[in-house]
């Protein structure tokens, strides 16, 4: 099992969330991609071993890779030769799973792409529903590929509070209140609406021509941006089995839920779990669980980089 980490006390703490830790780094941040994990927005006991190295080294992976992605928040991943001034003695809970980000000043609208009908998109069109404003054709399946992706934003919730869908026109009123408090920027509210779903699209298209070359599906994935000055920047993790859905092709049935490299495992056995309200204090997870969740994730990093992941 690779080393673990689960809470990391270090100087300047800025904000603990559900699976991560920041700090304060004067003009940057210093995310920490900690071994928590969550469900149903309540964090288990039992972390994942790694889990917070693979995020943080397949959201650099995708970062020097995609075109798409670039601008970008990420200055480098901590390790014994990059560390940032005061956090040497950190080093060893850090390396891998740390990242120094240019702080920029986030939209808050959560950028999702679907190229797959799963998740919350699936059951609305089950239940005869428009899918953020988008009405699809009748008799598409669970897991069925999209005609075309769709860019379906959200709102962006305080930590522990459901995202919300978002229409379009209502993702541009979203983005003109948070460039009112801005005077003097160059952006309006509809072309940075329109920057925002034509960068999501196209990271998506990248990533997902990647992926599919590589036996995996990328069926739906959110994204961050944030302003620095007039600059939109790709902000947070990127394509993560956290913030993207990825599937194995050779286990691909439509109407079918596919093998995926994440941690729908724990979902899966949590689902299971009689009495449980999906609120705090959460079930034991068991060790098997732990043990494949941990596999998938290290195998959707083998097999999208090429490379092991290494701890």
């Amino acid at each position: 099992m690779p080393p673990t980490v689960t809470q990391t006390d270090l100087p300047r703490l800025s904000r603990r969330g559900k699976v991560r830790d920041i700090y304060e780094l004067g003009e940057t941040l210093l995310f920490v991609a900690t071994d928590r994990v969550s469900a149903f927005d309540v964090v288990m006991n039992e972390p994942i071993p790694g889990k917070g190295v693979v995020l943080t080294q397949m959201s650099r992976f995708w970062l020097e890779t995609l075109p798409a992605c670039r601008p970008h928040h990420m200055r480098y991943v901590v390790n014994e030769r990059q560390c940032p001034e005061g956090y040497a003695e950190y080093v060893a809970q850090l390396k891998g799973r740390a990242m120094v980000v240019t702080r920029v000043d986030i939209v808050p609208v959560e950028c999702v792409v679907r190229g797959y009908l799963a998740g919350s998109g699936w059951k609305a069109h089950a239940a005869g529903e428009a899918v953020c404003g988008h009405t699809l054709p009748k008799g598409l399946r669970r897991g069925e590929r999209l005609p075309a992706p769709l860019f379906t934003p959200t709102t962006k919730a305080p930590e522990g509070q459901h995202d919300e869908p978002l229409t379009y026109d209502e993702a541009v009123e979203t983005v003109g209140r948070f460039l009112a408090a801005r005077p003097g920027t160059r952006w309006t509210a509809a072309a940075m609406a329109e920057q925002l779903r034509a960068r999501t699209l196209e990271i998506y298209r990248q990533a997902s021509a990647h992926a599919e070359a590589r036996g995996i599906i990328l069926a739906d994935a959110k994204f961050e941006f944030g302003l620095l000055g007039d600059e939109l920047i790709l902000a947070d993790e990127v394509l993560t089995p956290d913030s993207a859905r990825f599937w194995a092709t050779e286990s691909y049935r439509p109407g079918e839920e596919p093998e995926s490299f994440d941690k729908q495992v724990l979902r899966n056995f949590l689902e299971t779990c009689q009495g449980w309200n999906k609120r705090p204090p959460p079930p034991t997870i068991p060790d098997h669980v732990i043990a494949r969740a941990c596999e998938a994730y290290q195998d959707a990093y083998r097999r999208l980089t090429g490379q092991p992941i290494a701890f």
